[in-house]
């Protein structure tokens, strides 16, 4: 059983404060150029909280920096609580990548949600994580007692149910509103009548839950929150996780792919890799010709072309190293990958990970866990443009793995590997925060 609760939000104080000079893409989109342009533009920058830069002239780490930051922020009400507890609507309407002309409208709303272990078969995992990001945000956490960033939960309303419930309550001006870097907008609402904060909680009551984004921090909370019920009993708060809600059915639901670089791999050898892969996949070279732009254009076309009638990985490692990889109809994907389920040996990054990295390249599961010879790539022209610059040796390009594939593997409790999908736009950090030691509680 699902069990959402109304919270009374941390936010930034709208008198006092520009809220498009302090909010921030989540921790984890953040690059080194992004983090310095943000502690720039406000010395109130959630950046400053989320993923602070070391100061060299403090004895103190990055995470005590960041907790004596809040302290500071909330006793100068830089940042103030909520009166009462709500829920928070939560509206991204936004520019699809690669085509300005569409836009789509994402609707979610922000809530408290009750820490349940996977076992328990109310939340899903849909992907494997990584060991040093689950470190780094516990000891934030540890040190804040703060949700700074939200779950990204999807649940099923074929009938728009719980939507419908809270659509009157955003007609009015929202309460928070800004456009970020993207040209996104997001919009926020508040909504504390007690009569529809009854009807959305119950409605919630029987959704089974999957994590979109966010499984490192929610398995973060899940230590967090045994370690506290083990040496600290009596604090409930830790039981809970501020997450946004938004069904699967939604239009503005948009899966970008994730694209690898392999880099300082001993021996790479591209014509290895071809010969190697050629049993599982029809290897189909590329024309490239070194151009960054033009030679991702042509991948891109090409990936989704294939894509559309079999299972295709393109490969790239310069103007005369490129391929498609396509999946033959007779792989003995059985023989090859019969340590995964049938419903995930036929998914793209399935066969990237399972039979290009593992078999033919020689990266283990470990080595991918810990990031070795292995970078994750947003943008397909920047991955192809690394392998120009020679910061890696090959790049892997991927279509975006169908929403329904994520969910179906989900609930069946068959993680896909590591980044396997990028919703996109991003749930931006620093709208509302779950404070666990707000003394005016939940």
């Amino acid at each position: 059983m699902a069990e959402i609760y109304p919270f009374r939000a941390l936010h930034y104080n709208s008198t006092a404060i520009d809220l498009q000079k302090v909010v921030t893409q989540p921790y984890d989109k953040i690059s080194p150029e992004m983090q310095a342009r943000y502690y720039a533009t406000s010395p109130c920058n959630f950046v400053r909280l989320i993923l602070r830069q070391a100061d060299p002239n403090s004895s103190r780490s990055v995470y005590s920096e960041a907790a004596a930051e809040l302290r500071d922020w909330i006793e100068e009400r830089t940042l103030v609580s909520e009166g009462e507890p709500a829920i928070y609507p939560y509206y991204q309407e936004f520019a699809v990548p690669g085509e300005p002309s569409t836009r789509k409208q994402r609707r979610g709303f922000v809530a408290l949600l009750r820490l349940e272990e996977y076992t328990a078969g109310v939340v899903h995992r849909h992907e494997e994580t990584l060991s040093g990001p689950k470190a780094d945000r516990m000891e934030l956490l540890k040190a804040t007692r703060c949700n700074f960033g939200q779950i990204f939960m999807l649940y099923s309303d074929p009938q728009g149910e719980i939507e419908n419930l809270l659509r009157k309550e955003t007609q009015a001006a929202p309460w928070q509103q800004m456009t970020d870097e993207y040209s996104s907008l997001h919009s926020m609402w508040r909504v504390s009548d007690p009569r529809v904060l009854g009807q959305v909680i119950d409605a919630m009551r029987p959704r089974r839950l999957v994590i979109a984004d966010g499984h490192h921090r929610y398995e973060t909370s899940l230590a967090y929150a045994r370690d506290r019920r083990q040496n600290a009993p009596e604090d409930d708060r830790a039981n809970y996780i501020m997450a946004t809600f938004v069904p699967l059915e939604s239009a503005g639901l948009l899966i970008l792919p994730t694209h690898r670089v392999v880099h300082s791999l001993p021996g790479f050898d591209w014509e290895k890799l071809c010969r190697e892969a050629a049993p599982f996949f029809q290897v189909e070279k590329l024309e490239c010709s070194g151009e960054a732009a033009r030679d991702a254009q042509t991948i891109r076309q090409a990936l989704e072309k294939s894509g559309r009638e079999r299972p295709t990985i393109a490969a790239y490692a310069g103007a005369e190293r490129a391929a498609l990889l396509s999946l033959k109809n007779d792989a003995d994907l059985a023989g090859a990958l019969g340590e995964f389920p049938e419903t995930l040996r036929r998914l793209d990054v399935v066969l990237l990970h399972g039979l290009v990295l593992e078999k033919v390249m020689r990266i283990d599961r470990q080595a991918v866990r810990e990031q070795k010879h292995l970078r994750y790539v947003r943008e397909l022209e920047q991955a192809v443009e690394e392998v120009n610059a020679g910061k890696a040796q090959a790049a892997f390009l991927m279509n975006p793995t169908p929403i329904q594939a994520v969910c179906e593997n989900a609930y069946a409790g068959l993680p896909l590997p590591q980044k396997s999908t990028d919703f996109y736009p991003k749930l931006l950090s620093g709208l509302t925060i779950y404070w666990m030691d707000n003394p005016a509680g939940l």
